[in-house]
């Protein structure tokens, strides 16, 4: 049976980038069968796969699928999930086949996948989804799906072929969200503490793990779909490389993130491919709202620093033509940004008047005032410290690598963190970092608003999309007047590849694996 193509579409027309709405999908069964809609170099009998394709795109923080702080563009080849996120943001079925969701929108009823071999040779059980989903809501915490797992009732498997996963009160974003509940076999070594060896049903298996290196991963021979995957192994580079586009041109690498900067050279080389991420990274400056020290506790310093804010030259800077100025999570033209809101943008144009009177206005000396800085060590976060310098402030700039800070962020002493976050899965994934309680709330200065909390939270409750919608909005709204953090813009990711690469594109996240498409359908061809 084909798969049935189950997508939402906004009554304006526009393909949204959550899930599919609960109100569309009670009493319907979304069917997937073993024969899905896959390329028919997929589904053919291929040629014995060859080769390795070498890529670099993020680093591997941990080998515990369920502890990751984001590197599901590595481990996602190895392990895989219930649902796949599709090119444009909704959902497709995975190793669930089906589900079918009751009418209050609390229970969600899915048909595991049959034939489906973990790493080890066994067969997946719903019974190993149940077992996942019990790891992940009792001993992770602060990770992505920490906030669904505290809404989980009951989690059961009455049979091989069914899990159910009954919440306490609807829950809009899950049927996305369960795109990173990642299967592991319980018996994978490390399982009752921290995942060392992850056994999983992905067309890559678990290989060799240089931290901060290299991580090689050998093809599964006895993977689901048939012909896949394409190459014998895939080589990740984990080293943190600055201009990967010198590794591409010379062969070293085979598809690899490369910045908006060499996007010219890339283009001119007539080996080299560009394309896109479906969805965008945005970039942002936010103000330590955990701890914040004077005088940046005093919301009109923080306006002053926002309006030091060059958006349109730090778009350009960063991205070039490809990035586009707003001040909102969703990108212009998404489900969930509004213009209006993007219209009324104060910022939207740097006013240093502006920023000084409102100073003068607050008793500050920028001379005698300390502005502590953390960043990574990217060259965007130079703009916040001459913005700043520029202002008078008495800059220290901390910049470090991602785990130094992290680290620091979450310490709270500091002022300002210019940063950038990828493309998600589903939009609460970026609402849930300004959560009180959300995963990684650092970067985002460690929000605590009781209210902000509340209206996300009745977001995610609503089975009606518009209401979700203008719930998101108030939320964000509250964000924006309190300057928790300010949204400078976004852009999508450029991802090149050779062009002995075949087979392979970019997909809406980072993930490089996906029912349709990603690394394992990538092959390569031998060089004219």
């Amino acid at each position: 049976m084909a798969a049935t193509a189950w997508r939402c579409r906004h009554p304006q027309g526009r393909t949204t980038m959550t899930d599919v709405p609960l109100n569309l999908l009670r009493r319907h069964l979304l069917l997937g069968g073993a024969a899905l809609a896959l390329p028919a170099s997929a589904l053919a009998q291929a040629a014995p796969r060859a080769g390795t394709l070498k890529v670099a795109f993020l680093g591997l923080d941990t080998s515990d699928p369920h502890r990751h702080t984001g590197s599901i563009a590595v481990q996602q080849v190895y392990v895989e999930t219930l649902t796949s996120i599709a090119d444009d943001g909704t959902v497709k079925p995975f190793l669930a086949t089906a589900w079918e969701i009751s009418p209050d929108g609390k229970r969600y009823t899915f048909t595991i996948r049959e034939g489906v071999r973990f790493h080890n040779g066994r067969l997946l059980t719903a019974e190993d989804v149940r077992a996942n989903a019990v790891r992940v809501r009792d001993q992770v915490r602060g990770g992505w799906l920490s906030a669904p797992m505290r809404l989980v009732d009951t989690l059961e498997a009455p049979d091989a072929r069914t899990f159910v996963m009954t919440m306490k009160e609807p829950y809009g974003p899950l049927l996305n969200l369960l795109s990173e509940l990642w299967i592991v076999a319980p018996e994978s070594e490390g399982w009752a503490q921290t995942i060392r060896q992850p056994i999983g049903t992905g067309p890559f298996r678990f290989g060799r793990w240089q931290p901060n290196v290299s991580f090689h991963a050998p093809a599964f021979a006895q993977y689901w779909q048939p012909g896949l995957p394409r190459a014998a192994a895939v080589e990740f580079s984990l080293r943190d490389a600055s201009d990967l586009s010198l590794a591409l041109r010379a062969g070293d690498l085979h598809i690899a993130r490369v910045g908006y900067d060499k996007l010219a050279s890339v283009r001119a080389d007539p080996n080299l491919e560009v394309q896109f991420m479906k969805d965008t990274t945005w970039w942002f400056w936010s103000f330590n709202n955990r701890n914040p020290r004077p005088p940046f506790n005093d919301v009109r310093v923080r306006q002053a620093v926002s309006f030091m804010l060059d958006k349109p030259a730090f778009m350009r800077f960063v991205a070039g033509e490809a990035g586009v100025v707003t001040n909102q999570m969703a990108a212009p033209g998404q489900f969930f940004w509004d213009k209006a809101m993007h219209d009324a943008d104060a910022h939207a144009a740097p006013n240093e008047d502006r920023a000084r009177a409102l100073l003068r206005e607050a008793g500050v000396n920028p001379a005698n005032t300390p502005c502590r800085i953390v960043s990574w060590q990217s060259a965007y976060a130079e703009i916040a410290v001459q913005a700043m310098r520029k202002l008078g402030f008495q800059v220290e700039h901390l910049a470090l690598d991602d785990i130094g800070a992290q680290r620091r962020l979450g310490q709270y002493d500091w002022d300002l963190a210019p940063f950038a976050s990828g493309p998600r899965a589903d939009i609460f994934l970026r609402f849930v970092r300004l959560m009180s309680d959300g995963p990684n709330v650092g970067l985002w200065g460690g929000t605590r608003d009781a209210e902000f909390d509340r209206l996300v939270r009745s977001a995610i409750a609503s089975v009606d999309l518009d209401q979700r919608r203008r719930l998101y909005l108030a939320a964000w709204q509250r964000a924006l007047d309190n300057y928790y953090t300010v949204v400078i813009g976004h852009a999508p990711e450029p991802i090149v590849n050779r062009r002995e690469v075949t087979g392979y594109a970019p997909g809406f996240t980072w993930g490089q694996h996906r029912v349709d498409g990603g690394l394992a359908f990538g092959a390569l061809a031998a060089r004219g």
